[in-house]
């Protein structure tokens, strides 16, 4: 993985996934120039620092958009727009619940998405997914034609949101190879946590049938073609949805996450690679627990309940895992513990990523494109088996 800040594994993180979402790498560089000194203290410590590094940045290439937009030169400034919107959500991703400036940022972001996937000539709609008794957001990527094609349902990890998936490539890779795309921004991630207060469930398939459901009323969907993918926390969702709503025709996931509750256990004694600073805080956020009903110990308490045990062996269509022999964040041996599980998947494939694909970390953040394109490429085929 590229590590401009030696020893501080968050803010590498943070890098690689902001040049896996089309980022500059020029920019990127300005952005961490000044914050090198900061980065020695910890993920923490330094991550408003970070922020205003960032955010700097990110206004800039917001300006030159903007200019470029005046002169009439709108593909150029849809491509800007759509790098700020990069720069915008990574910084925000990085700060704790509490840290009043990331809730402007997170607001630019998702405008300049939308603005830049317009100027750009992108078809993304808006989408309202109803759940329980209001709704969460979606994107629905497609090519404009109306004509029904095989979907895949995208669903988040922990901290990531619908924008970043899809600027990472991944509606650009299924769209070259004959698939829509619906970004979902489940409870617990991105519009649904921050706009909404939707928070975290262990039995994901209480808004994962709302989403199939939803694109069942597309015209431009085939009905018995719709897949479900999870990356990171999804690579447990993902599965477990596909285990107790049969009607997905296929499941794959960029990351294993067989026993995601045992590893939180696991980051108490051994802090280990986190995603995120404010690492506790984050998910008793994302989880709707703060110290008033619990705290750690009743997050801990709840995310036994997130496992696959007992789940995967309820699949009863195409299964799909990748991973990194390098992960540095939920170990490899969660994408054996999946497969050997799947026995009643029809097609189950297991597909470790190695020093050979420079692709060996957390979700393929060390490369973007390996795990991607190769998910990609067996949705597709296996769409295609299915006649």
């Amino acid at each position: 993985m590229f590590e401009p800040f030696p020893g501080n594994y968050v803010w590498n993180l943070a890098t690689n996934l902001a040049l896996a979402c089309g980022g500059n790498y020029g920019e990127i560089d300005a952005a961490n120039r000044p914050i090198m000194e900061a980065s020695k203290a910890g993920a923490d410590a330094g991550s408003a620092q970070m922020f205003d590094s960032w955010i700097t940045v990110a206004d800039q290439v917001t300006a030159n958009a903007e200019g470029d937009e005046a002169a009439g030169y709108l593909l150029s400034a849809g491509t800007k727009y759509l790098r700020a919107s990069g720069y915008y959500l990574a910084a925000e991703r990085m700060q704790s619940r509490d840290y009043a400036p990331r809730w402007a940022a997170y607001d630019k972001g998702l405008a300049l998405f939308h603005k830049g996937a317009k100027l750009r000539g992108l078809h993304i709609d808006k989408v309202e997914i109803p759940y329980e008794a209001g709704a969460y957001t979606a994107i629905f990527v497609h090519d404009g034609s109306g004509t029904p094609r095989p979907t895949l349902v995208s669903v988040n990890g922990l901290d990531s949101m619908k924008e970043q998936v899809c600027m990472a490539g991944h509606g650009q890779s299924n769209l070259e190879r004959g698939m829509n795309t619906l970004f979902v921004d489940q409870p617990g991630t991105g519009e649904a946590i921050r706009k909404r207060g939707l928070a975290a469930i262990y039995d994901g398939e209480r808004w994962g049938t709302p989403a199939l459901e939803y694109l069942l009323t597309r015209s431009d969907v085939i009905p018995d073609r719709i897949g479900i993918f999870g990356l990171s926390f999804g690579g447990y969702h993902a599965p477990r949805i596909a285990a107790n709503e049969p009607r997905y025709a296929l499941c794959a996931v960029m990351g294993a996450n067989h026993v995601w509750g045992r590893r939180q256990r696991e980051r108490v004694a051994n802090e280990g690679e986190n995603p995120v600073p404010h690492y506790w805080d984050h998910v008793m956020w994302v989880f709707g627990i703060d110290a008033e009903n619990g705290g750690r110990d009743a997050f801990l308490a709840y995310a036994d309940q997130i496992t696959l045990d007992g789940q995967v062996e309820k699949i009863r269509v195409p299964f799909l895992i990748t991973h990194g022999e390098n992960d540095r964040q939920i170990p490899a041996f969660n994408a054996q513990l999946s497969y050997d599980q799947a026995v009643n998947s029809p097609k189950r494939t297991l597909r470790v990523f190695t020093t050979k694909d420079f692709e060996v970390e957390h979700c393929g953040a060390d490369n973007g494109t390996g795990m991607r394109d190769y998910i990609a490429d067996w949705c597709a085929e296996t769409f295609a088996e299915m006649g």
